[in-house]
Order: structure tokens, then sequence, then C-alpha cells
């Protein structure tokens, strides 16, 4: 019986499957990756508002805003799909983004197009799927800003940062418009100002990381320094904390006052915890904090119980 030679080996590996059927696998799973699924859980700020407002707004409310939830993710997904096409190149010198799939090879460009086109017109479908033009309208702000990010915006100080914080805001209108839960000033003030905060936090982070690196990296990181984005952060926190504070204050009914203003704690604890995390070197994503430390977890569902508990 004769051994087989290499390229026996190469075209049957083991299982008996043709290694020309991995290759379609790869990609797919290269494609995923590049989506950020664990990017995905961020979408769920769609739920904000009917959950800020106690109502799911209309007939079958739920069930429109996982709409809201799934367009997101598609439209989200687009982005992330062709911000690392526009990307590969300096990626591949950057320590560890040099490992995505488009960088390192493993997804072709055009196919990580063809996936994020497909994906934009199925995101806006969603809107004119359930009759809800205003959805659609969301939605589209929500690409254009985050593709005219890609295609340069990042690369300028502040503004790159304010494009960061509308992809979550938009987030929550999207839900409110899905559900015809009109959310109130006060509500979109506070998320505006934690939406920004993270993102201020991530660049924090990438400087105390990559320090004069960081600018080859990013070029708007020329414009800021690791005491700014500091000071930023922490400024930013405690006017979220007093503007939550005055929402809860306002609360029509005596025990959802009660409540969320004692659910302020709650949310003032976890961002300390926050600003203690970030300030140490870490290469960790900013959204690997906010959902894997045990303390912060702790903290977070401390305050969703005591915000459910006022509803």
């Amino acid at each position: 019986m004769t051994a087989p030679t290499p390229a026996t080996q190469l075209s049957e590996p083991q299982g008996g499957t043709p290694s020309r059927l991995l290759g379609p696998a790869r990609r797919l799973l290269a494609a995923v990756q590049t989506m950020r699924p664990r990017q995905w859980p961020k979408n769920l700020l769609v739920f904000a508002a009917p959950l800020a407002g106690h109502t799911l707004g209309r007939h079958d409310g739920f069930w429109y805003a996982v709409t809201a939830l799934v367009a997101f993710i598609l439209a989200s997904s687009s982005v992330y799909l062709i911000n690392d096409v526009v990307d590969a190149d300096r990626d591949r010198n950057h320590p560890y983004k040099k490992t995505r799939p488009i960088a390192s090879g493993r997804l072709p460009k055009q196919h990580a197009v063809i996936i994020a086109v497909c994906f934009v017109l199925l995101a806006l479908g969603a809107g004119l799927v359930i009759g809800e033009p205003l959805l659609t309208v969301t939605l589209a702000a929500y690409l254009l800003i985050s593709f005219l990010y890609s295609a340069g915006l990042k690369h300028t100080p502040v503004i790159e940062l304010a494009c960061v914080a509308s992809g979550f805001v938009l987030r929550v209108i999207g839900g409110a418009v899905a559900t015809h839960v009109p959310p109130s000033g006060w509500f979109l003030l506070v998320c505006s100002l934690g939406a920004l905060m993270v993102a201020v936090a991530k660049r924090y982070t990438e400087l105390t990381v990559l320090g004069a690196d960081a600018a080859k990296h990013r070029p708007a990181m020329r414009g800021y320094s690791a005491k700014a984005l500091r000071v930023a952060q922490r400024v930013i926190s405690v006017v979220m904390v007093v503007s939550y504070v005055l929402w809860a204050s306002h609360e029509p009914e005596l025990r959802s006052r009660v409540f969320h203003l004692i659910s302020s704690a709650a949310l003032l604890a976890a961002l300390i915890r926050f600003d203690r995390l970030t300030a140490r070197a870490t290469s960790k994503p900013v959204e690997d904090l906010i959902s894997r430390d045990p303390v912060m977890v702790g903290c977070e569902a401390a305050w969703l119980v005591l915000f459910a508990l006022g509803l």
C-alpha cells in the first residue's frame, strides 16, 4: 500500500472533505469576524427609548424594535466591512489590527464590498417593510455619517469623536421612531453624553497604549493629549450624572422619581469604575471594559434593576 503523496494530503484532508470546500467556509468566517459580532450588543440601544418611556408604543412595538435592531446590525456590519477595506494598509502595521481578516488577506476586499452593499440595501429596506420611513431616514443618516467617517472624517480631531458618538445616539433615535415612543430632551442628552464619554475613553486608551505611535495608526491622535482626553472624560461623566439626576427628579410619579434617583448612585458607581478601568494601559476594546469586568457588570446590573423598579 503506497503512502499518500503530499498532493493527496492537501486535496483530501482528514475527514475526506476536499480542501477546495474549506475556502468558502474560511471566507464566511472571516466575513463574520469583520462584522464585529462582539459589537452587536450596542445595537440593543434601540430598546432604550421604549424602556425609558415605560411603553413599547405602537401595537406589536416589540417586533418593530426587533426590526430596528436587525437593521442596525446589518448597517453597522456594512460600516465595519467598508472601514476595514479602507484601513487595510494601515491595519497591517498595527500591533493587533494586522490580524483582521481583510488586512491579513483572509477576506478579499471585493467580497467585503459586495457583502456591505447587500447589507446596506437590506437595512434601508427595513423601514419601508414596517411602513416607518423615519427609520429608513435614521439608518440613512447613520450610514452617511459612518461612511464619511471612514472616508476621511476620522482623521479630523473632535469631529471624529462626534461621528463615533452619533452612532450610539442614532441607534436610540431609530428605536424611538420604529416604536413611536418620542424620547425626551433629558433622555437624549444623557444618551449623547454617555456616547461621547465612551468615544473619548476609546481615544484615551489608544493613546496610552500606543504612545507616540498612536498618530501613525490614527492621524487624528495628533490633535489630542492624554491629559486633555482624561479631563474631558471626567467632565463629561459629571455632566452626564447631573443630567440624569435632573431627568429623574422630573419624573411625574413618586415611585419612578424615587427609584430613578436612587439608580443614579449605581450609575455614578459604574462611571467611577469605568474611569479606573480606562486609567490602566490596556489594548482591550472599551466595550470589553464595559461588558466583561465583574465589578462594572455588577454596577450596571444594579442600575438596571433600580431603573426597572421605577417603571
